[in-house]
């Protein structure tokens, strides 16, 4: 194989991509939109929902009560308290949407509290949001524990106590969302690249012309690819370096990190323009690759554990992110930018993702055929 030859048609794909400024940006804009508006309105902590306080037994214990959820208001601020003097009223507005869960304390809550009878707080949550509802009963049962403590500990204490430690600060899900709005990058690379204009190319007959010179089929292969890869590479750094400071990666300008960088965003990069080159490698209908790249980046993107971990998926879909070269992509980055790991945490994605593009091109190299 010449270099020479393939660096050529590597330098023509590139004049090409620079002349398109609209091109250039619409590999970068949609992801980083996707990183603002996906990060920023997903996966945040639960601050000010309404919850509805029903004290049916207007006590002393009753007004503790009230007092601590006023503290959680003030405090973490997860929900504020509207008080309602009728239950039915307030689960009319719940179930209308107006308020988030009903806490009711009981008629016989204090006489049960004093009888040590099981007293007993009833929360009605809105189950239709999940997220939601998950967050407000842990608060809840954190407070009922905290109630639930003895006022005077003994001398020598036998409960067992759970020290959490964090091992990184508070992550905000637009930083966990980062790695996979990269690869989202790489990828709308490749499916222009590597689909779109690949077809384009062939239909006006450019790869023909190409063969009828000295060029060979390997070269020609290998120049498409390569092309690709600079410009997934370029797009990827640049939501990297755009999106870690819209974000606020800290120590994101460091030589090493920005290498290691470098390295997983060029190896993914030549991974998914070469899968996209042997999708298309055979297609010459232009309307293919318009109809398939939405159901592809449905099936790669989603499964690579970009937006939610792969261990919450069901089994079928497992396997899916195995053979998904999106996941070793995200899971590299992830590391990376979050977590600030060295090589040791991401050689093996690299490994992964280095042999599938090696079965890729080869792949693609056996199925290019001439049309004429």
């Amino acid at each position: 194989m010449n270099f020479e030859r393939t660096w050529a048609l590597i330098e023509r794909d590139m004049r090409k991509f620079f002349r398109s400024p609209a091109l250039m940006m619409s590999t970068m804009i949609f992801p980083l939109v996707q990183l603002i508006v996906l990060g920023y309105a997903f996966g945040g902590k639960i601050k000010g929902a309404k919850i509805a306080f029903v004290d049916q037994d207007r006590s002393v214990e009753s007004r503790q009560i009230r007092e601590m959820f006023d503290g959680i208001a003030a405090g973490p601020a997860t929900f504020r308290i509207v008080d309602y003097d009728s239950a039915p009223h307030a689960i009319d507005d719940l179930r209308a949407g107006f308020v988030r869960g009903v806490v009711e304390v009981p008629r016989d809550f204090s006489r049960r509290f004093y009888q040590h009878d099981r007293p007993r707080i009833a929360f009605s949550e809105d189950n239709t949001d999940q997220v939601m509802a998950s967050s407000l009963l842990q608060s809840l049962q954190d407070m009922v524990t905290a109630i639930n403590t003895a006022p005077v500990q003994p001398r020598l204490d036998d409960q067992v106590e759970l020290n959490v430690v964090e091992v990184y600060p508070y992550i905000e899900y637009a930083k966990y969302l980062l790695a996979g709005s990269t690869a989202m990058a790489i990828f709308i690379v490749a499916m222009i690249g590597g689909g779109i204009t690949f077809i384009d190319d062939k239909s006006r007959g450019l790869h023909e012309g190409y063969l009828l010179t000295p060029i060979k089929k390997t070269e020609l292969v290998m120049g498409m690819i390569g092309a690709g890869a600079v410009k997934g590479l370029m797009a990827g750094m640049a939501i990297v370096l755009i999106g870690g400071m819209i974000v606020g990666i800290p120590g994101l300008w460091n030589p090493v990190r920005l290498l290691y960088l470098c390295l997983v965003v060029l190896i993914a990069s030549v991974a998914m323009i070469s899968l996209m080159f042997l999708a298309m490698v055979r297609v010459s209908d232009p309307l293919v690759p318009r109809a398939v790249f939405g159901v592809l980046n449905m099936l790669l993107f989603f499964p690579s554990g970009a937006i939610s971990p792969i261990e919450g998926f069901p089994k079928w879909l497992r396997w899916m992110s195995v053979v998904d070269p999106f996941t070793y992509t995200v899971h590299a980055l992830r590391n990376l930018t979050i977590k600030n790991t060295g090589i040791e945490g991401i050689y093996s994605d690299v490994l992964l993702l280095s042999g599938f593009s090696v079965v890729m091109i080869v792949s693609c190299i056996a199925l290019f055929k001439r049309q004429l």
